[in-house]
């Protein structure tokens, strides 16, 4: 018997915001695996190790959670006026599938570095030193995000002294701003409201502000559900009933917003829609030992992805959190206080994050022009990956 030998394929290892992922030029991929389909999702399934059974990606690049089992490919940009074009895969740890629903908003902060440094970005467009603003059309839910790329040199900018809650050192500081972040083609509300009446079997009828913007998402109140929004992962992740509680929330909740059809369409579309539980401030430790007090936050939230409490806060759910925040009446911007806002800072697990959104209201329909936020990127490691040959 024969055995078809490993291949090598360029590949960088990125770290973007609170996650990290495989990087792929999309021209480095093998031919097969250019354009999408199932030999694009099982090259990615095999380079990040799932589906495993034992849920820890020993034989893949993956991480064994939501935050580590990525994939990006990026491109030469096909639309007018962006330099890049960003896809994104949120590969599925335990299941042979790739979920290309949604958008990573902290792997954002990663593409406008690497496009630079992949010669994905005409040189006339970087300084030598200062600032290329990098236009990167997200190719999931077609959005563009502004990346602002610090350059020394004629090179991308990694070290610096910014701290993000969530990530242990220091790097150069990344501002991303995501455009127009109502996700996909319907409004900001796909309900119509601000706050519905959501019913769940099982569960009760709960309030909930359902919103595309970033990645669909759906808020509920800690308390509603036996929580106090100080919750960190041990408390969420050990315990199987309130994760079977979370799930059917966010089926029930993606019927509603429209994104599936029947709550059983939902186990093929783990990606999207996050669910988030807000509370008013309350004074907590942080997973690092940080205390978070009253005063350093306008609200709490944790969110959930890929059936599991994050350790920080998605970026594209930040996203969610700032736009919510902004629109006076919903559960998010009443946890805050209430009352109209540009800005929000919002208590995580690992600690605290600041999303700045302006909202605007004609006629009813709720719009945001961008929403902003501070993330860094940092290259762990550039090389090739290697797969079996047979492997897709």
């Amino acid at each position: 018997m024969s055995n078809v030998p490993q291949i090598k394929i360029p590949a960088t290892y990125i770290r973007g915001g609170t996650s990290k992922g495989v990087f792929f030029r999309e021209q480095d991929l093998p031919e097969s695996a250019q354009v999408p389909g199932a030999a694009r999702d099982a090259l990615l399934l095999r380079v990040i190790g799932s589906p495993d059974p034992y849920g820890k990606q020993t034989d893949g690049m993956g991480g064994a959670t939501s935050s580590t089992s990525k994939t990006v490919i990026l491109s030469k940009s096909s639309q007018p006026d962006h330099d890049v074009d960003y896809l994104f895969g949120q590969v599925s740890i335990d299941k042979p599938f790739v979920d290309w629903s949604g958008n990573c908003g902290n792997l954002s902060a990663a593409v406008g570095s690497f496009a630079v440094s992949g010669g994905l970005v005409d040189e006339s467009r970087i300084p030598q030193n200062g600032v290329a603003i990098v236009r990167i059309w997200q190719a999931n839910i077609k959005k563009t995000i502004i990346a602002h790329v610090p350059i020394t040199n004629g090179e991308v900018q990694e070290t610096g002294d910014f701290e993000l809650d969530g990530v242990t050192f220091p790097a150069a500081e990344v501002q991303v701003e995501f455009m127009n972040p109502a996700d996909g083609e319907g409004a900001m509300f796909p309900t119509g409201n601000l706050v519905d009446d959501l019913e769940v079997p099982g569960i009760g009828t709960l309030k909930a502000t359902m919103i595309n913007a970033g990645i669909p998402t759906i808020f509920i109140n800690a308390e509603a559900i036996g929580y106090t929004g100080t919750e960190l992962q041990d408390a969420i992740n050990n315990d199987d009933n309130a994760l079977a509680m979370f799930e059917t929330i966010r089926a029930h909740g993606a019927v509603r917003m429209g994104l599936i059809g029947n709550i059983e369409e939902a186990v093929t579309r783990q990606h999207t829609p996050k669910v988030a539980f807000v509370a008013s401030p309350v004074e907590y430790t942080s997973s690092s030992g940080k205390q978070v007090t009253p005063d350093d936050v306008d609200l709490l939230v944790r969110a959930l992805s890929m059936g599991k409490l994050h350790h920080a806060m998605m970026g594209t759910a930040a996203v969610a959190i700032g736009t919510a925040a902004a629109v006076p009446g919903t559960l998010v911007n009443l946890a805050a206080g209430g009352g109209a806002r540009n800005a929000v800072r919002f208590g995580h697990p690992s600690g605290t994050l600041r999303v700045g959104a302006e909202a605007t209201e004609n006629n009813g329909d709720w719009s945001v022009i961008k929403a902003v936020m501070s993330r860094s990127a940092r290259v762990l490691m550039e090389g090739w990956v290697r797969v079996p040959g047979d492997s897709f």
